[in-house]
């Protein structure tokens, strides 16, 4: 999937009103943090936190940030959340209950959900994971994202990254009051 694809499949998740709720924060945590479903229906309501005044989901180490709109969407969501309405599951802490008692959202009822939205999970979740790691060391996407070292080198080195031989700065020119040393005659 192209980036300019998923950028817009994440727009219309944050904006469209019409779609449900549940797809709309399901979709968003697949396209936005390269999560599997199966990863998805498995988060609680402890993963998602508020420090200094933004909301967090614990994903990996450190908590990855929630933007808004989606924090606003995800806090919508837990106040509304499906399948709260029986006497086993009023204290649930899935953030995506499932219909049984204690357990979460089978992973195969959010994808029917999102690919009749037209928001194909796999396709989006590897755009996702492939622009994380063109954009940071994969190391830091495998702490961040719950994902192991190997498997983000690997993709990384697929994508052709180039974070193994990163130093930062511009390359372009020298920096300032840097000349060349001469090294023989001449």
């Amino acid at each position: 999937m192209p980036q300019t694809e998923r950028l817009e499949l994440i727009g219309r998740l944050l904006t469209d009103p019409s779609l449900p709720l549940r797809a709309r924060v399901a979709g968003s945590n697949v396209l936005l943090y390269a999560q599997p479903l199966s990863r998805v229906v498995r988060l609680t309501l402890d993963d998602i936190a508020y420090a200094e005044e933004q909301t967090i989901l614990r994903l990996g180490e450190p908590p990855s940030p929630v933007p808004e709109p989606l924090a606003e969407l995800l806090l919508r969501w837990i106040d509304s959340r499906d399948n709260m309405n029986t006497a086993t599951n009023r204290a649930c802490r899935w953030l995506f209950p499932g219909r049984r008692a204690g357990q979460p959202l089978h992973p195969d009822v959010l994808a029917t959900l999102l690919n009749d939205l037209g928001i194909p999970t796999t396709a989006g979740r590897a755009a996702a994971i492939r622009q994380h790691v063109l954009e940071m060391p994969a190391p830091v996407v495998a702490e961040a994202l719950s994902y192991h070292r190997v498997t983000t080198a690997k993709l990384a080195s697929e994508a052709g990254g180039t974070w193994s031989r990163y130093a930062s700065g511009d390359h372009r020119r020298s920096p300032p009051g840097w000349t060349p040393r001469r090294t023989g005659d001449g």
